[in-house]
């Protein structure tokens, strides 16, 4: 997180909300197809317009208003949009895209993925399963800072839980991003952690210790409720569970909670399931490349939207479209609470990422574009670092949750053949996390 998409001010100080009109264009395209085919009957209706083809009217919008509002050059507009789409953060995204679907795709060849499953199910009380999902989900993302990759490893388990038990499939999809995001959110070595804390010089031992108490009364009642929403299943197990299928997954999480990078820890759970594979298995080399090759193209959607979308906000940036953004949010928050300052910078932070990140779908780049401007209104305020961070990187990631066109959701649909859309209606934690953190603020800030 060396570099920021907010370091430069936008070229123009206009509010040009109209700048935010090739989002508006994106989501209608993409959300309105999805809910008209789903009133059709289409089953997979969000799947019919994939997203990627979906942004690309909004990035010709785009250009044209760059043409019509900044008098740019279309030859400056793009570089603008390949600057954006070849950020660091983005591209960091993509590559762990890229491998953790690969390591899905050799987890399931190689039998990692049914052992879990087989393991789980013996270890679980029937009641159980959905915690236990949300429990093992929050673990993993916490040790690895990242929810794309908790979910990528754990979604083809959770898949096998679904096919073998009968479990709801969109419960069970709320158990994983609810347990990824609270991971994403809590997490040291968290991009949005790392984000946050820079962008407003807090150390991430204090930012944690505000957000520990926004996110476990949180995840508390999500336990509850997801115990509550158990099913009597009833299942056998097919085979003896093969714990060496779990060594994989095991060392990911020694490595992630030893603070190893997330890419040499995914990195090393490919070749670990591949070595186990040959092993015991019989798993081939030439398989071994097939395997990661699909697993590479599995994620064709989701890296190409990413792309999209960091060039499109980095455009939307430079006509002045999030600067009228923030510079909006920043005067509502401060007529809600006009006698106290700190609830107001709180305010205006929360809703700055939030409303950010709806038309960016990434908390992490959401994060760098807001980070200047929460860091004037926390000082305003007279909020302390770790609490305006804390507030930057909570109301991120519960926006991050909800998006049906979030990175998250849509892998999580694409791996358990589900709408995005249901698999946002059982994402509880970050719900109840939008009242939780409001209620902890609301009472941290009295006068």
């Amino acid at each position: 997180m060396t570099t920021s998409i907010a370091e430069d001010k936008p070229t123009t100080k206009k509010k040009s909300l109209i700048a935010l009109l090739p989002f508006a264009v994106f989501l209608g395209i993409f959300l309105g197809t999805g809910i008209i085919l789903t009133l059709q009957g289409v089953e997979f209706a969000f799947y019919q317009l994939p997203a990627s083809i979906a942004i690309i009217p909004a990035i010709f919008v785009a250009i044209y208003l760059g043409k019509v509002l900044g008098k740019e050059p279309i030859d400056k507009q793009i570089g603008q949009f390949i600057s954006g789409a070849g950020h660091a953060n983005i591209m960091t995204m993509c590559i762990i895209y890229l491998l953790a679907g690969a390591f899905a795709t050799v987890a399931k060849a190689t039998g990692s993925v049914d052992a879990s499953v087989q393991l789980g199910l013996a270890f679980f009380p029937t009641y159980l399963l959905l915690p236990g999902l949300f429990l093992v989900a929050a673990f993993l993302s916490t040790a690895m800072g990242t929810s794309m990759g908790t979910i990528a490893a754990i979604a083809p388990i959770a898949l096998g839980f679904i096919e073998s038990a009968g479990i709801d499939s969109a419960l069970v999809a709320g158990c994983l991003i609810s347990g990824a995001i609270f991971g994403d959110n809590l997490s040291i070595i968290s991009d949005t952690t790392i984000a946050s804390t820079r962008s407003q010089g807090a150390h991430m031992k204090d930012k944690f210790r505000v957000n520990f108490k926004f996110a476990v009364p949180a995840a508390i009642v999500c336990l509850v409720i997801f115990s509550i929403s158990g099913q009597d299943i009833d299942y056998q197990l097919v085979s003896d569970p093969a714990v060496f299928g779990l060594i994989p997954y095991i060392v990911i999480l020694i490595l992630a909670l030893s603070g190893v990078n997330v890419f040499v820890v995914l990195a090393l759970g490919i070749v670990l399931a591949a070595a186990i594979g040959m092993l015991t298995n019989d798993y081939q080399l030439s398989a071994l490349i097939t395997d990661i090759n699909a697993g590479f193209s599995s994620m064709q959607d989701i890296f190409i939207l990413s792309l999209f979308i960091g060039g499109l906000s980095e455009l939307i940036r430079h006509q002045g479209g999030l600067f009228a953004l923030t510079k909006t949010i920043e005067s509502f928050a401060k007529k809600l609470s006009p006698h106290n300052k700190k609830r107001a910078a709180g305010l205006g932070i929360a809703g700055l990422t939030f409303g950010c990140n709806f038309f960016t779908a990434n908390n992490t780049v959401s994060i760098i574009i807001t980070g200047e401007t929460a860091k004037d209104l926390a000082n305003d305020g007279e909020l302390t670092p770790a609490q305006s961070a804390s507030l930057l990187d909570v109301f991120a990631c519960i926006n991050q949750g909800l998006l049906p066109y979030g990175a998250q959701a849509l892998l999580l649909g694409s791996t358990l053949g589900i709408s995005p859309i249901a698999v946002i209606s059982h994402a509880f934690y970050p719900m109840i996390l939008f009242f939780t953190a409001g209620i902890a603020f609301w009472r941290m800030t009295k006068n």
